[in-house]
């Protein structure tokens, strides 16, 4: 599975607005939402149910929020980036910068896990990290995280 295949450049925000970790899971899954037709309330409910569980936030200024969402039918991604970082209960205790959203459909298993093992792989990268805070517009953030997902692949 590629980052392409479920990160569409509309679901890419290169500048988050939200404060709580409420409005950053609404911001980021507005796209999804307004592109694949689910219920924005519910697809946060559920992102908000998974993070009671422990933060999305795996340190190093990235959070990886995901849940499992009634009505996809195909698993589907958004990244948003914040400059000045967001408190996001990482599990560092540091700010978080890029946000990348995973939904999937209620009965995905593996590919699931599968979408999650591969945005965290990529986003442990440092270089990788650094060219994306320094990206301006969706299309650039785009084109960073497709390319460096493509050379994992070489």
């Amino acid at each position: 599975m590629k980052i392409s295949d479920i990160l569409k450049p509309e679901c890419v925000l290169a500048d988050i607005q939200a404060m709580t970790k409420k409005d950053i899971l609404t911001e980021l899954s507005r796209p999804i939402a307004e592109n694949y037709g689910v219920n924005l309330e519910e697809m946060v409910g559920v992102l908000l149910n998974r993070e009671k569980l422990g933060s999305t936030g795996i340190g190093e200024g990235v959070a990886i929020p995901h849940g499992k969402i009634g009505g996809l039918k195909s698993i589907v991604a958004s990244i948003g980036k914040s400059r000045e970082g967001l408190k996001f209960d990482a599990l560092d205790g540091k700010p978080c910068h890029i946000f990348f959203l995973l939904a999937a459909p209620s009965n995905s298993v593996s590919g699931h896990l599968k979408a999650l093992a591969r945005a965290s792989m990529l986003l442990k990268n440092p270089s990788l990290r650094e060219k994306l805070l320094k990206a301006d517009t969706p299309s650039e953030i785009y084109r960073v995280i497709t390319e460096y997902d493509d050379k994992l692949d070489e």
